[in-house]
């Protein structure tokens, strides 16, 4: 550890060197119409916060030369059309920014009228729970080391843990219930070693090389966003140089990456990358039991064929594996308790899609075609030694998703229709052996299966302005289906309706509401369960899980930089499936390694979120970002056999997020991230059951007494993370120096004791009467983290 903390001096020491001149850099960008993608000649372009401006040539480009490099956003304005402020690009001396803008045309009631633009975008479709994620806010996010999955849980009603984990549990839903869209296509999950049927992994897949900006959805979704109940993500992402070829290589805290972009050809742009993890090197460093591997790839090709079509391909992929950490010397208890209870885990992954685009005279269509597969293979010996007698979990499985989407996008006299159908071919396969204890005794489950599945869907939504654009709407409905079963091949019984309305009671003040009913396919792995030869959750009546989102809010625009919103949720969810064997909805699991679902369930469970929100955003005020929240929130659901809503396993009840950052003379940036929130709930040991040795080596761990399903609650969770970056600019290259801490005051969160065997002088457990003796053992997590990072650019 001194010889870290002497490396940290030392590169500190580095960064504090500021004779480097900065050199200056180029934006690139072309201005076009939202619908018909014809360039618009002749526009006004400024560089926001500066008094930099310029105008389209005949082919709509513009050029801006000797910026200061760093991270640059565009206000465009033209005659007839309204005015736009771009999502962020990032220029240095080593690389050019580019960036396209698309600006709608107006109403003519809007000729004579002035609607100021922000940096804070919200369409008509979806005006409220909304939010705009840029790239500076990606890229130097305190704690994040540029992990994509982490930044994503520094926003309002975002929870997070002291885990090493990246779930995504949004405004107390569940960990699963989020989809994730990455230019269009849509992905599975965003994580490495993810828990199948939920979202969560120790590190983010998505490079952040390649995003652009994200769109983060708590509420009002699209129309043609399915398969979320809590959020939608869609990541938008960068396209490659189109006049030469760069390089960007990170060192980071837990990886190793290369990213090359550039053209192929006069039409086509390409971007990609290769990663590799270290993350084994550190986790052993600080003692965990458990040393993770990653490699992931990422790629993006765009074709321009000409004004009027267009094609995108891109993929990404993960090779993900699992050892445990046996060579610990002298393991301390909580070493122990996770030795013994984790799986060995192997995944690998990828995605791929094609994105086609033609542009007609007032609209536009989309297809889009896409193909996903996850392989998941786990096993567990009862204290890790390998023998088939010691064999309690053996796993693999695969899912397999080839989907087709098309879309149609249509403006005429201020109206937006848009409207497409979707179809899907799923695949999925199992080969399970688990030992389980159910009614006091054992019970091997041992099954093989193989489900295919057919997907489809319709949608359609129109939005439209008034008064100005004072009064904006929009109605929208989905529905969904599949041939699973009777009471899931309807497409009336999954009318997914949802209207959002907006009214601008000044040009600084809006009011804002939504309604929006939504569903999600219960995972693959209880659609595929069998017993018996029979896929006993198809008898059981599985249906789609049903969630009634109530949404209405203020929000108070200071500036074009400067946002305050007020708002306040409430989610009504039906038809949640819930473990016949341990009582437990799985809206209550996820939040670990491994798999859910996986088991005989019911869609019985009924359950709500509700709260209030309060957020504050500044974008790059005299280089000053912050972005604070507080979010008070109750989680509640049912259980098996149960007409009570209990404390769900997210119900935080208050959820306080801030991060500040500034920009500095001579290219430095200093961050800080503060979290706190409230406590989660947990269930008590059923210590009886437990320590049967039968029961035990079932599992290798404790039962959790579910008659006491989350009666005890944690102690609050607060960290403090710190980020200083400097950046030198020579004249063909740029370095970019960072130092990230997490937990920066070392806090000690409060976890759930752990229960161990008590062992003898030889090592081994203690039998008495045919049970162990156990010992509980106090389980407080966090540890200070420091981590370097190096980006190069040339």
């Amino acid at each position: 550890m001194k010889a870290y903390i002497q490396y940290l001096g030392i590169v500190l020491l580095i960064m504090a060197v500021s004779a480097v001149h900065a050199q200056k850099g180029v934006l690139k960008g072309k201005v076009v119409d939202a619908v018909n993608n014809e360039p618009i000649p002749f526009a006004n372009v400024l560089i926001t916060g500066t008094d930099i401006g310029t105008t389209t040539d005949n082919d709509g480009n513009f050029t801006f030369t000797a910026l200061e490099p760093g991270f640059k956003r565009v206000k465009v304005s033209f005659v007839g059309y309204q005015e736009k402020v771009s999502e962020e690009v990032r220029v240095t001396n080593a690389n050019d920014g580019y960036i396209e803008v698309q600006l709608e045309q107006k109403d003519q009631e809007l000729e004579e009228v002035t609607v100021s633009p922000s940096s804070f975008i919200n369409s008509v479709e979806s005006p409220i729970s909304t939010t705009s994620i840029g790239v500076s806010e990606i890229e130097k996010a305190p704690g994040a080391s540029r992990d994509i999955s982490i930044v994503l849980q520094s926003y309002a009603g975002v929870s997070s843990s002291a885990s090493f984990r990246n779930d995504i549990i949004v405004r107390g839903g569940g960990p699963s219930e989020s989809s994730f869209y990455l230019d269009g296509v849509e992905i599975p999950n965003i994580n490495h070693f993810a828990t199948q049927g939920a979202s969560g992994g120790p590190v983010g897949i998505l490079n952040a090389d390649f995003i652009r900006e994200v769109d983060f959805y708590s509420g009002a979704f699209p129309a043609n966003r399915g398969g979320a109940l809590s959020a939608v993500f869609d990541f938008k992402q960068a396209t490659g140089n189109e006049e030469e070829v760069n390089f960007s290589g990170s060192l980071g805290a837990s990886e190793v990456a290369a990213t090359l972009d550039g053209p192929i050809g006069d039409k086509t742009t390409f971007i990609a990358s290769a990663r590799r993890s270290y993350l084994q090197f550190l986790f052993d460093f600080i003692g965990l039991p458990f040393l993770p591997t990653f490699t992931d790839f990422q790629f993006k090709t765009r074709t321009r064929f000409n004004e009027s079509n267009e094609l995108i391909l891109l993929g990404v992929g993960a090779i993900d594996n699992f050892e445990l950490n046996t060579g610990i010397d002298n393991p301390d208890k909580q070493q122990e308790y996770i030795l013994s209870t984790i799986p060995v885990n192997e995944q690998w992954n990828y995605t791929t899609g094609a994105v086609y685009k033609h542009y007609a005279e007032n609209s536009y269509q989309r297809v889009v075609l896409s193909r996903n597969h996850l392989n998941n293979t786990s096993y567990k010996y009862l204290d890790n030694v390998e023998d088939p007698g010691n064999l309690i979990y053996d796993y693999t499985s695969n899912e397999i998703e080839t989907k087709i989407r098309l879309e149609n996008i249509t403006r005429r006299n201020g109206y937006k229709f848009t409207y497409g159908f979707g179809g899907e071919l799923a695949e999925y396969t199992n080969d399970t052996y688990q030992k389980r204890f159910y009614g006091n005794q054992e019970v091997e489950v041992n099954y093989e299966t193989s489900l295919q599945l057919w997907q489809w869907n319709a949608f359609a939504q129109l939005s439209k302005s008034w008064f100005s654009e004072k009064l904006s709407a929009s109605l929208g409905v989905r529905t969904d289906a599949n041939d699973y079963s009777s009471s899931m091949s309807n497409p009336l019984d999954q009318l997914s309706p949802r209207f959002s309305v907006s009214y601008m009671l000044t040009d600084k003040w809006s009011v804002n509401a939504n309604y929006g009913r939504y569903f999600q396919l219960p995972p693959y792995t209880s659609l595929g369960y069998q017993e018996n030869d029979e896929f006993v959750n198809k008898d059981n009546d599985l249906k789609y899980i049903q969630s009634n989102h109530y949404i209405a809010g203020v929000e108070y625009l200071l500036n074009e930089n400067t946002q305050i919103s007020v708002e306040g949720f409430y989610k009504k969810y039906a038809d949640y499936p819930a473990s016949v064997n341990d009582s437990l909805a799985l809206a209550n699991k996820g939040a670990d390694f491994g798999v859910i679902g996986n088991e005989e369930v019911v869609p019985s469970a009924e359950g709500r979120a509700y709260g209030v929100e309060i957020e504050g955003r500044i974008k790059d005020l005299k280089g000053l970002s912050l972005n604070s929240s507080l979010t008070l929130v109750r989680s509640e659901f049912e259980n098996y056999n149960s007409d009570e809503l209990i404390p769900s396993a997210w119900d935080n009840r208050y959820i306080f997020l801030s991060t500040i950052s500034k920009a500095f003379q001579n290219n430095w940036t200093v961050g800080v991230k503060f979290r706190y929130l409230g406590g989660l709930p947990y269930t008590p040991y059923a210590l009886e059951k437990s320590a049967q040795v039968e029961a035990w080596n079932t599992r290798g761990g404790p039962f959790k007494d579910n008659s006491r399903i989350n009666e005890k609650r944690l102690d609050p969770f607060q960290q403090l993370d710190l980020r200083v970056d400097k950046e030198f600019f020579f004249s063909e290259w740029s370095l970019n120096l960072y130092l990230d801490i997490q937990n920066l005051y070392n806090f000690k969160a409060d976890q759930q004791d752990i229960i161990i065997r008590k062992k003898n002088e030889d090592g081994d457990p203690v039998v008495n009467q045919g049970k162990y003796q156990l010992e509980r053992v106090e389980n407080p997590t966090g540890t200070i983290l420091p981590s370097l990072g190096i980006v190069v650019e040339f």
